[in-house]
């Protein structure tokens, strides 16, 4: 018996309402991909610290053998902006999964048990993070309030320092939560789920 008219439109319409993402799912879709682009552009701000710090050594390498001067401030400049670099790029190396990591036993898994192992580890990587922001932060501030420096013989603020800490531990914490919030979006759908489907 071919359907009504009004029974075909029923069901498109009640199809489209469910194809549609709920205000949530828009909002975890909308945060997920700024993180995702804000990553890549302080990945770009890490790469340029990189730069900047191998020229301090070449130029540290030219002073002290080729023109044959004591050095003072290339050191530490070069050891501050190469660990800007690696602390301001680890968002990006984390959303690319270029972070060293052991998977034998996740390769080993498959499905819901693979996703929920993987969510884990997710999970207990943002609880560290935010256990490192925080004590970032905290020593950053005390680093500002206090008037730190370096005690070298360059002797700078130590604070500017501290900034690519507290900021690249921050937004590790940013993109674990998209990370964990996507995860949760692309899980496996259930035996019962999968079977109500086919049925609807």
């Amino acid at each position: 018996m071919p359907h009504s008219p009004r029974h075909s439109a029923d069901g498109a319409s009640h199809s489209s309402k469910q194809q549609q993402p709920s205000g949530w799912a828009r909002l975890t879709d909308l945060y997920c991909r700024a993180m995702d682009r804000l990553s890549i552009w302080v990945a770009i701000i890490a790469a340029l610290a990189l730069l900047i710090g191998v020229l301090a050594v070449c130029h540290m390498i030219f002073t002290r053998y080729v023109i044959g001067e004591s050095t003072t401030w290339q050191t530490e400049f070069a050891t501050f902006s190469i660990t800007a670099a690696m602390l301001l790029g680890s968002p990006w190396v984390l959303l690319s999964g270029g972070h060293v990591a052991v998977t034998v036993l996740p390769d080993a898994l498959q499905g819901r048990l693979r996703h929920a192992m993987q969510l884990v580890a997710s999970l207990a990587g943002l609880a560290f993070c935010v256990a490192l922001a925080y004590g970032a932060w905290l020593y950053l501030l005390e680093a500002w309030h206090g008037s730190w420096t370096t005690g070298t013989v360059w002797n700078p603020p130590l604070w500017p320092a501290l900034v690519p800490l507290a900021l690249g531990t921050t937004l590790l914490v940013a993109q674990y939560l998209a990370i964990i919030l996507t995860s949760l979006k692309s899980a496996p759908a259930t035996p019962e789920s999968a079977t109500a489907g086919g049925q609807d």
